[in-house]
């Protein structure tokens, strides 16, 4: 059985598009890969700050086959229950998001946030850099 396909963290889409430290694992990563409606929104703020159109940012994931997911209710208490846990360890809203997707969808997530491997969240962590 093939292993499941990540859910991209901000920083992995982020750096597929500019072409970072990382890009190769992200890009081995695509077939089947997803990523929050939050974290695609972290994208197009990113972009925007970096002098990119947020429209052009937005349309970043259905250019290179990364499904963008709904914030579901159950996601969004999953993340809340994260971020409450693990504020302390700098977590973000969209840290969060990603991985309470990647916790109920039995995903793992691909980030270049380090700090997430040793969390302990019961959610697998693939580092691309």
């Amino acid at each position: 059985m093939a292993e499941p396909a990540p859910i991209l963290d901000s920083s992995a889409l982020l750096a597929l598009v500019f072409r970072e430290a990382g890009m190769e694992v992200v890009l081995a990563a695509l077939d089947g890969a997803g990523i929050t409606a939050v974290n695609q929104a972290e994208v197009v703020e990113v972009a925007a700050r970096r002098g990119v159109d947020p429209a052009r940012a937005a349309a970043w994931a259905e250019e290179v086959g990364i499904t963008v997911l709904p914030f579901t209710a159950p996601m969004a208490a999953r993340a809340g229950a994260l971020l409450a846990a693990h504020r302390r360890a700098g977590l973000s809203l969209g840290d969060a998001a990603c991985m309470g997707a990647g916790a109920l969808l039995g995903r793992p997530v691909l980030t270049a946030d380090r700090g997430w491997a040793g969390l302990g969240t019961g959610v697998e962590v693939r580092l691309l850099r």
